[in-house]
């Protein structure tokens, strides 16, 4: 996980090199004046050497000062960049990542809880690194050049800080080894409330539909209140680091002024001396305080940093390693052998239960079965959004993890239950199925997908602007845009899930008259609830609780297979009702 951190920072790694040694510079430059200081005022004043040496000295001052405060600002600027830099490669790295996983991946982790890894937690990383690169090098630095400079003055007073720094650090060790497992809490708080806003936002129309406002506005205050009470509760614990800092430099100063002030008195130390070691005490007064921060910002990076880490060390369950690049899909033949499936390895029984199916290329073949006899995971297994859990699906005549990912994908278009259409324009969204499409094949596509009646209709044609998902669009016009996506792929098959579900049955009759026309040689899977969407199918598939109940056409299923001939029976009385 560290080597994968590392790799964030490629493009910035000079900048990061960089800001550590402006800081070098500035911090030796700034510890450097008091020592001048003293000098001067040893030398100068008190000594008699003259207004000459006074100014000689003063201007030496006055360069160090400039150096350390152009040395500050740049470093300041580089670790701001080279942290931005790192934020911007990680939230890359991570979103690449999520691309690779698998529907099973993407389920394990939960969409809100990815969304606050690369939102929430990234940004923690990208301060704590900007920390890292420019607070974590000041600071030891600063610490270890005031302390060796108020040895240099007296080694008696700086005793007092080798015996408080001991027992700082494992007072701070403590804290952030009681605070991490807090913080780990807090994360997920923010996962919670983050679903609340998603689901909120998504489900918009159906709580003003069902005047729900109240009840969502509770759901997030309690939400909220969750994440505000696991904020306290893991920072209550941290900001202790601040007063047992705070006690421990008092308390050394305290020291250096008792022990400090004698010597003085006894004349084995000048008040010149005396002066820049107290001006050396400040400067370890501020390193630790630095110190304090950074373990504040370590504690809460490195639960950022786990459940990064979660994210990137993922194994996505499905990959093409092995497929030929070279291989595509010649036909739109799909078989399956003793195929099964389950959604976890561990579970206890299998969703879909030994299949063997043959479908030659350029049939239509109608799905049908009841809520949850697993139409829509028997279609998802082709173009391998899941792998089956035993058996072999083959496409074109060679098992699907023969090929690649792109290559099998690109030849078997899919529309899902869920009509997700994307922020653009109409045209944007029908170019998901093919970039390179001209105007013409566009617009065939929509008109088979009867798709371009209702587009020509709106004053921007397909131009027009759609919102999130669509919003701006009727249900069966989405349903009729994503078929006419899926056509532009030109694939050699078609899955259709349910996608008809929300259009008129007169319509359904002209899109699948569209598809035999047009796409013949298309194999052409329908998963539907309504027998009159699947009944000129070549043959047609009654699933049961994961299991082929019957395979045969309209005809030879009516009358014979009892499932099929229910469906029938209670849609035919349904619609003369």
């Amino acid at each position: 996980m560290i080597k994968t951190l590392l790799k964030q920072t490629k493009g910035y790694r000079l900048l990061s090199i960089l800001c550590p040694l402006l800081i070098i510079i500035e911090v030796y430059m700034e510890t450097q004046i008091p020592f001048v200081m003293s000098d001067m005022v040893d030398k100068g004043i008190l000594g008699g050497a003259g207004t000459e040496y006074i100014l000689l000295e003063g201007g030496k001052m006055v360069i160090m000062a400039l150096v350390s405060l152009i040395a500050g600002a740049g470093a300041a600027r580089v670790a701001a960049k080279a942290g931005m830099g790192f934020g911007s490669n990680l939230r890359n790295s991570i979103f690449a990542k999520i691309q690779d996983f698998s529907f099973a991946n993407i389920d394990r982790f939960s969409t809100p809880s990815l969304i606050t890894r690369m939102t929430t937690d990234v940004n923690t990383l990208q301060m704590g690194y900007t920390m890292v690169i420019r607070m974590f090098v000041r600071s030891p630095i600063m610490l270890i050049m005031a302390f060796s400079k108020a040895k240099a003055i007296n080694t008696e007073l700086a005793v007092v800080f080798a015996v408080a720094a001991p027992v700082m650090l494992i007072l701070l060790g403590t804290i952030g080894a009681l605070a991490l497992p807090r913080f780990n809490r807090l994360m997920k708080k923010y996962d919670g409330l983050n679903a609340s806003i998603q689901e909120t936002l998504i489900g918009a129309r159906v709580v003003k539909a069902f005047v729900r406002a109240k009840h969502e506005k509770d759901k997030f205050s309690a939400s909220n209140d969750e994440l505000r009470d696991a904020s306290v509760f893991a920072e209550k614990l941290v900001i202790l680091s601040g007063p047992i800092m705070q006690m421990t430099v008092y308390g050394c100063i305290i020291s250096i002024l008792w022990f400090g002030s004698n010597l003085v008195i006894e004349g084995t130390m000048a008040v010149s001396e005396l002066t820049a070691f107290i001006t050396y005490v400040n400067m370890i007064l501020m390193s630790l305080m630095m110190i304090s921060m950074i373990f504040v910002m370590a504690t809460m990076s490195r639960a950022s940093f786990t459940r990064i880490g979660e994210v990137i060390a993922e194994i996505p369950e499905i990959n093409d390693d092995l497929a030929d690049p070279e291989l595509t899909v010649k036909n739109g033949d799909i078989d399956m052998v003793n195929v099964c499936f389950k959604y976890k390895k561990n579970g206890q029984k299998n969703v879909i239960d030994n299949i063997n199916l043959h479908i030659k290329s350029g049939e239509t073949v109608g799905i049908i079965g009841g809520t949850g006899s697993a139409k829509t995971t028997l279609v998802q297994m082709i173009p391998r959004l899941y792998d089956v859990t035993e058996g072999v699906v083959k496409v074109g005549g060679r098992p699907v993890s023969d090929y690649t990912l792109k290559n099998l994908r690109d030849a078997v278009a899919m529309v899902l239950q869920v009509n997700l259409l994307f922020t653009g324009t109409i045209e944007d969204n029908l170019r998901w199925g093919n970039e390179n499409a001209t105007e013409e094949e566009i617009v065939n596509a929509c008109r088979i997908a009867q798709a371009h009646d209702f587009v020509a209709s709106f004053p921007d044609g397909y131009k027009t602007e759609l919102g999130q998902g669509g919003v701006n669009l009727s249900g069966g016009q989405k349903q009729r845009l994503c078929i006419a996506r899926a056509l532009l792929k030109s694939p050699k098959v078609l899955i259709l899930d349910d996608s008809t579900s929300a259009v008129d049955t007169a319509t359904d009759a002209k899109i699948r008259e569209g598809f035999k026309n047009n796409h013949g040689d298309v194999t052409t899977l329908i998963v539907a609830q309504r027998i009159s969407s699947v009944e000129h199918a070549d043959k047609i598939i009654v699933l049961d609780d994961g299991k082929i109940n019957a395979i045969g056409t309209h005809e030879e299923l009516l009358g014979t297979n009892e499932i099929y001939t229910e469906v029938y029976k209670s849609q035919q009385e349904g619609g003369k009702e």
